[in-house]
């Protein structure tokens, strides 16, 4: 397994470019499931995930190339309606599949994700808001089994605003016989990003940016191109990034729309930001950086994705925070790891309480998941000494190149390949 060595203390400056969106990512490819023919995915990311979904795909029947940014999918020869647990196990968007395979074919059997039936994160408010399109549903084996002639239009009131059943149902109810209402939908950007992208297909849908979708369910769509929106985390670790290192970073290819929530918290802590539409600096070269609490929420307030990211970036400021995630109340395996760097945190239910420290220092990590991988390398650029971030694999499935991109600004990163650590 590869690692990252980090010499920290560097100041970062310079300029990079944010890639396209994971997230937005995952929920366009299947999409391409609900017409027949070659769609377009321009400004698409080089991550794992996007690989395992190209996969997933194939493996449904479907032909793809990945060349320059530019992932051209095939859909003319789909004939399998199976997303196997070998492909769902490595990542929760597989159910994506779930809503465009039942819509266009009648019929899916995918399965349900590692370690997850009715839980805690759940795949229920997909069922349930697919039953009420009138599909049949069973859980059999470890499998979510699918059948409908063609789904009807309902009403979906969603208990909380989940993307993934959003973007789920969204997809279902345009091949749907009348029209869906989805009430308490999601916001994200993501998921207007799969709201444009259906549209241009033929898709009747109103209430883009609302909590309120009307889908007007066609007989068929048509295979369409899209610009796959800039990662909006990725924008906010690389901004963080030139926090924690005292630096001055500009980031281009970002829509700042989608980062108001997360500027809004960094300038409050006493960086300057300067921004236009597609681009924005962070200076934090003379700034004295004091703590901000956060409270994350589903968009337009601040991301889940962005808190362990925060925690650390605190660790480092006048003062104490108070981090509480309302969206993954348990979502703080980050945190012992950078203990092991001299921050101070303490976590009491779903709410986590740093207390600035004067220096973090280097030591051997481990991350955990995605997002606490980014925080550990926050913690290692900004820490005196040298880091090493094991287990990086979970990072190289959100961010591309991030090595590659920190370097440009100046970080001493290096990943080193192995598999003993």
């Amino acid at each position: 397994m590869d690692k990252f060595v980090i010499n920290g203390g560097k100041k970062l400056n310079g300029s990079v470019n944010v890639s396209g969106a994971k997230n937005a990512t995952l929920a366009l490819l299947p999409a391409s499931l609900l017409a027949n023919g070659i769609s377009e995915f321009r400004n698409t990311p080089k991550l794992n995930d996007v690989f395992t979904m190209l996969k997933l795909l194939k493996q449904l029947g479907a032909g793809y190339t990945f060349e320059n940014g530019i992932v051209t999918l095939d859909t003319t020869l789909v004939d399998n309606f199976t997303a196997p647990y070998e492909h769902v196990k490595k990542m929760r968007a597989s159910v994506y599949v779930l809503g465009p395979l039942l819509a266009r074919y009648g019929e899916a059997r995918v399965s349900l994700p590692g370690g997850c039936a009715w839980g805690p994160r759940p795949v229920n408010l997909h069922l349930e808001g697919l039953k009420r399109l009138g599909a049949e549903i069973n859980l059999e084996d470890g499998y979510i089994i699918a059948k409908s002639k063609r789904l009807n239009g309902g009403k979906i009131n969603f208990d909380i605003p989940s993307v993934g059943a959003t973007g789920n149902i969204m997809m279902a109810a345009c091949l749907a016989k009348g029209e869906t209402i989805i009430n308490n939908a999601a916001m994200e950007p993501e998921i207007t990003n799969l709201a444009r992208y259906l549209i241009s297909m033929g898709a009747k849908i109103e209430g883009l940016n609302s909590s309120i979708l009307h889908i007007q369910g066609v007989d068929f769509l048509n295979p369409a191109n899209i610009d796959t929106i800039p990662d909006r985390i990725e924008a906010g670790t690389l901004l963080i990034a030139g926090a924690i290192t005292k630096g001055k970073v500009n980031l281009t290819n970002v829509d700042i729309r989608h980062m108001y929530s997360l500027c809004e918290k960094l300038e409050a802590t006493g960086v300057k930001l300067s921004y236009n539409s597609n681009s924005v600096t962070i200076d934090a070269t003379d700034s004295e950086l004091n703590s901000v609490d956060v409270i994350t929420g589903p968009f337009p307030g601040y991301p889940t994705d962005m808190q362990a990211q925060w925690i650390v970036y605190m660790s480092v400021c006048n003062g104490t925070a108070t981090i509480t995630d309302t969206i993954y109340r348990d979502r703080f395996t980050h945190v012992p790891e950078l203990t092991r760097l001299g921050a101070d945190i303490t976590v009491k239910d779903n709410s986590a309480i740093v207390k600035g420290t004067n220096k973090l220092r280097g030591a051997k990590v481990m991350s955990t998941d995605l997002r606490a991988s980014a925080s550990l390398v926050l913690g290692g650029l900004a820490a005196e000494g040298t880091t090493e971030v094991l287990r990086i694999y979970h990072l190289d499935r959100g961010y591309e190149g991030l090595e590659s991109k920190l370097g440009q600004l100046g970080a001493s990163i290096e990943r080193v390949a192995g598999s003993e650590y």
